[in-house]
């Protein structure tokens, strides 16, 4: 069960979720607005990008709140709560973990007294890859992360603690030796921060309301509030808002690696990236399925939901009819009862259902965003058979997923993923269809318009456009382990102090708080 608060995930298969993004963020700076409110909304609007957490800081100029728990959006605040946080700018964040566990204490935004004697908040969508460096660099000035295994806390951390230095000046500082994919809002009493790392991986929106300005990791968070899109932030840009207007400044050169995958399935289809509007990107990844990898059938459905735009395409170019197979409960993440085991055996049943009287007797082309472990693809063709298919053909409208992502989407390990040990025809075997087909990497590319050396492909070609830290410093509890393993150190170096020879722990319960 992947959520933090032991509810059900949007995932068709509890126990083998597929991708899984890095957050949401979204900030505003809007003097006479309900600004909690807005923020509310905005992160109700990217949900998708984190069902774990939530949380929104505000300021009303004088100090800075921050409420925030595990769950969605909808579950972690209500009418009273909003109402208490007031203010003039705010930052809200929903998360999905993939530095540092699923605990309230990694939820976000961060927050952290600075040296100047104000207080800093911040949110983070994406991945640090020096998580392990920075935590090394905060043991050595003596700092603490409150508890925090979290990547966002060590950047909180080292902003509040620059010495002598605003906000502002002290981003500038310390954002050049943060490494990895981040998509930053952050906040003190008075002023709206965002930054996004010089690979632009993530997503960030600038927004502009009639009193006040946004900044997003998706259009919808805009237009949802009222806000009218300016531009995205850019790559290795620091914007800050205040009652003296937006200023604009650089801590990196941009070297644009937008990640690719955004396209497939992460941001909602009525996003635009770069330029590129996202429903319209999928359905033209339909077609060039259809060109690429044809087959007579007499129906196309998607695999609801993040199959539908490809699965259109796909109709289009084939001239197959297009229709809908499976109907999906729009609900069932939503629900507080823990299922029984006999319901978990069902899986995938929680979630999907055939239309049988449009299935039987037809061959179905059934069109999804990719194949992770191929679990959800197997039952879902199963469940087509059974529901009286007589042929099941499977297109998929990405290549291959063969490497992890570290940059902020938490795919299987890379022993996990099914195409990491198969071939093409092995993994239609594993799955049982009676044909399969990828769209290829160029031709995925093609339908962004994107320039191929100004996105990231790393999940499908290995290729990471950023470099990745040696050995095991590196992984979603990373932090963990290097807290585990100075502590360790610590006691070895305490021991050697004293001269006692270290005792055994036979006791279970340590080893498990441990990590053992």
């Amino acid at each position: 069960m992947p959520r933090g608060d032991g509810r059900l995930s949007h995932e068709l298969d509890p126990y083998r979720p597929g991708p899984q993004d890095a957050c949401g963020v979204f900030g505003v700076w809007a003097p006479g607005e309900e600004v909690a409110k807005l923020t509310y909304f905005g992160l109700y609007a990217l949900q998708h990008r984190g069902q774990e957490a939530a949380g929104i800081a505000v300021s009303d100029g004088t100090g800075v709140v921050v409420y925030k728990d595990l769950g969605l959006v909808a579950q972690v605040f209500d009418e009273p709560t909003l109402a208490s946080l007031r203010g003039h700018l705010a930052i809200g964040h929903a998360r999905y973990s993939t530095t540092g566990g699923s605990t309230w204490e990694n939820a976000q935004p961060t927050i952290k007294a600075t040296n100047l004697g104000t207080t800093l908040a911040l949110a983070h969508n994406g991945n640090l890859v020096n998580s392990a460096d920075l935590a090394t660099r905060i043991r050595e000035l003596g700092l603490d992360v409150d508890g925090s295994t979290s990547d966002t806390a060590l950047v909180t951390t080292l902003l509040a603690a620059t010495p002598d230095l605003s906000v502002e000046a002290a981003a500038l500082q310390v954002l050049p030796t943060v490494k990895g994919a981040f998509s930053f809002v952050f906040m003190d009493e008075n002023t709206l921060y965002a930054a996004r790392d010089r690979n632009g991986v993530r997503p960030l929106v600038l927004g502009r309301l009639e009193r006040g300005w946004v900044v997003a990791s998706e259009a919808a968070a805009l237009d949802i509030v009222g806000a009218s899109v300016v531009r995205e932030v850019e790559p290795g840009e620091l914007i800050a808002i205040d009652e003296n207007g937006l200023r604009s400044s650089r801590f990196a050169n941009p070297d644009p690696k937008g990640c690719l995958f955004e396209y497939v399935y992460l941001a909602r289809p009525d996003a635009t990236i770069s330029g590129r509007n996202v429903y319209a990107a999928r359905t033209e990844i339909g077609r060039q399925l259809a060109r690429e990898h044809p087959v007579e059938a007499d129906l196309v459905i998607p695999s609801p939901e993040s199959g539908t735009p490809a699965a259109i395409g796909y109709a289009e170019e084939s001239g197959i009819p297009y229709g809908m197979g499976l109907v999906k409960n729009a609900y069932v993440g939503r629900t507080f009862i823990q299922p029984s085991q006999t319901i978990r055996q069902l899986g995938i049943r929680l979630k999907l259902n055939p239309l049988r009287d449009v299935i039987r007797g037809k061959r179905i082309v059934v069109v999804d965003d990719s194949i992770v472990r191929g679990n959800t693809q197997r039952a879902i063709v199963r469940m087509l058979r059974e529901a009286g298919a007589i042929e099941v053909h499977v297109r998929i409208s990405s290549p291959p997923v063969k490497w992890p992502c570290f940059y902020g989407i938490d795919f299987a390990d890379r022993a996990e993923l099914l195409a990491n040990g198969l071939d093409n025809e092995g993994i239609r075997r594993a799955i049982g269809a009676d044909s399969l087909g990828y769209v290829s990497l160029n031709g995925l590319i093609a339908a962004t318009e994107q320039p191929a050396n100004r996105l990231c492909r790393a999940c499908f070609d290995g290729q990471y456009p950023i470099d990745l830290p040696a050995g095991d410093l590196i992984g979603k509890h990373v932090l963990e382990s290097v807290g585990r393993r100075v502590d360790e150190a610590g006691q070895a170096e305490q021991r050697d102090r004293s001269g006692d020879e270290p005792a055994l722990n036979e006791d279970p319960a340590t080893l498990e708080r441990a990590g053992a």
